[in-house]
């Protein structure tokens, strides 16, 4: 049985590291549709807490995270995590 790794959302809030497609930034439209579309049919997650959304997370469950920490830093987080993936 492997390993699943949690990635660190901010805030106490974690998605397992192998669910995740697509990490990208909330700001363009087609994302704010993306977004509402999830939330339209129960797919949406907010893992914010209150606080402005600076990234969304997509999963192979075509569930919809978003995330109060930028992207660019869930992105290295997660990539960081693929390297200690490699390493062990």
């Amino acid at each position: 049985m492997t390993k699943q790794r949690l990635l660190n959302i901010g805030f106490g809030n974690y998605v397992v590291g192998s669910r995740i497609v697509a990490i990208v930034n909330p700001n363009s439209s087609p994302m704010r549709r993306l977004r509402e579309d999830a939330k339209e049919a129960g797919r949406l997650v907010d893992a914010t807490q209150g606080r402005k959304t600076r990234s969304i997370i997509v999963t192979d469950s075509n569930h919809i995270v978003l995330s109060a920490i930028q992207a660019d830093t869930v992105g290295q987080r997660y990539a960081s995590e693929e390297d200690e993936d490699v390493a062990s």
